[in-house]
Order: C-alpha cells, then sequence, then structure tokens
C-alpha cells in the first residue's frame, strides 16, 4: 500500500515538473512571434508613410471664345496676328491666365453662327464669349429683325452656358440708306440692353475711314489696324476678366 501511495505521488511531481518546464517555452514562443510579425510589417508601414501624396489634377485655365467673322477671323493678314491674337499676347503679358479660342469663320452670317454656337460652347466651355457677327448679315441686307433674333438666341445660350457675354457691334456705310443703316446699328444696342450685357458699339471705329488702316477691298482691317482694333475692345473686355 505504501509503495502504491509513493509511486502516485512521485508521478503527480513529475506531471507538475513538466507542466511547468512548458510554461516558460511558450511564454518566450510568443513574444519572438510578436517581434517577428513587428519586423515583417515594419518596412511595408515605412513605404506607405514616406509614399509621395498623389499630384492635384491641373485646373484647365479659363476660355475666351471669340465667335466672329473675317474681321476677327484674320481674313487678308497673312501669318501676321490679328487683333485676337494680340489679345492673347496682351492676356498673357497682364498676368491673366485665360486661354483665347478663335472660333471666328470669314463669310459668317448669325444665323450661320448660331448653327455652330452650340457644339462650340460644349467644346470650349467659355468663361467668356466675344461675340462679333452681323457684319455680313448687313452686306447682304437681311432683315434686321432676324439679326436680331439670331443674336439674342446665341447670347441666352452663352449665358444657359454660364459665360459671360460681350457684344461687338458694326456699321453699315450709307450707300445701305439711312433707315436700313439705324435699324442695323440699333439692333445690338437693343440686345446689349435687353440683356444687360457689355457692348462695344463698333468695332472699326477709327478704322473704317482711315484709307491707311483698310485693304484694298475697303471693307477688312490692315495688319497696322490690328492694335487698334485690339484697344477698342480692351476697355469694355478688361472689366469682365479676372485674376
Amino acid at each position: 500500500m505504501r509503495r502504491l501511495i509513493l509511486g502516485l505521488l512521485l508521478a503527480s511531481m513529475g506531471f507538475a515538473a513538466a507542466a511547468t518546464s512548458a510554461a516558460p517555452a511558450a511564454a518566450t514562443t510568443a513574444p519572438a512571434a510578436a517581434q517577428a510579425a513587428s519586423t515583417a510589417a515594419t518596412p511595408t508601414a515605412i513605404r506607405a508613410a514616406t509614399a509621395p501624396a498623389p499630384a492635384r489634377a491641373t485646373t484647365a485655365p479659363p476660355v475666351i471664345l471669340v465667335f466672329g467673322d473675317s474681321i476677327s477671323a484674320g481674313y487678308g493678314l497673312g501669318a501676321n496676328p490679328g487683333w485676337v491674337g494680340l489679345l492673347d499676347v496682351k492676356l498673357k503679358a497682364q498676368g491673366y491666365g485665360y486661354q483665347v479660342i478663335n472660333a471666328s469663320v470669314s463669310g459668317e452670317t448669325t444665323a450661320g453662327g448660331l448653327a455652330r454656337l452650340p457644339r462650340a460652347l460644349s467644346v470650349h466651355r467659355p468663361a467668356i464669349v466675344i461675340l462679333e457677327l452681323g457684319a455680313n448679315d448687313g452686306l447682304r441686307a437681311l432683315p434686321a429683325a432676324q439679326m436680331r433674333a439670331n443674336l439674342m438666341r446665341m447670347v441666352s445660350l452663352s449665358q444657359q452656358a454660364k459665360a459671360a457675354v460681350l457684344l461687338i457691334g458694326m456699321r453699315m456705310p450709307p450707300n445701305y440708306g439711312p433707315r436700313y443703316t439705324e435699324q442695323f446699328h440699333q439692333v445690338y444696342e437693343e440686345v446689349a440692353r435687353y440683356f444687360k450685357i457689355p457692348l462695344v458699339p463698333f468695332l472699326l471705329d477709327g478704322v473704317a475711314t482711315d484709307a491707311k488702316l483698310m485693304q484694298a477691298d475697303n471693307l477688312h482691317p490692315n495688319v497696322a489696324a490690328q492694335p487698334k482694333l485690339l484697344e477698342t475692345v480692351w476697355p469694355a473686355l478688361e472689366r469682365m476678366l479676372k485674376k
């Protein structure tokens, strides 16, 4: 009996010793595993912390859309810049961050411009539209009421597209008769007044009556006249610009 009790006691003591020796081993293994995991994660964490921030998307400059006829398209000027090209140079020189898009077409009437304008607004999304049309309507003696309706529709479309509008006027030579020439001139004033937009009454002011500033056809300004055209447009446009 004594031998049986002694055997059980010794067995119990051996089991306790084995359990005690296993515990430190397990405790040692856990910190080692944690340290290994920490060491493995560190390079990734460092790379994530020091990775450069993604570059910000650049904002496109606001657009000035010049929408006119041959006078703004630079008819007969060859490689020389017209007033629209000179405008682009002036804007950059004075620190204005605008992009100038010249969508003028020689021979364009207000009806043709109205047909083209929606796409131009959609493509270029201008901040400012310089609307210089009507001269070819007048030269063809088209009805002033039709010209007025086309200009009003173009101004309305531009404003719906969130663009400010600068209206550029023209005048007809006196051989078209006083009644028509006056009706023609009044169209620009009526449109500008209705929409409360700025108006340059006559783009060729000081140019049309000076033979030295006109081409041989006596309809289009020459190279020497282009700075003068810009001087005529600039005061009204400058008030619309933002830096």
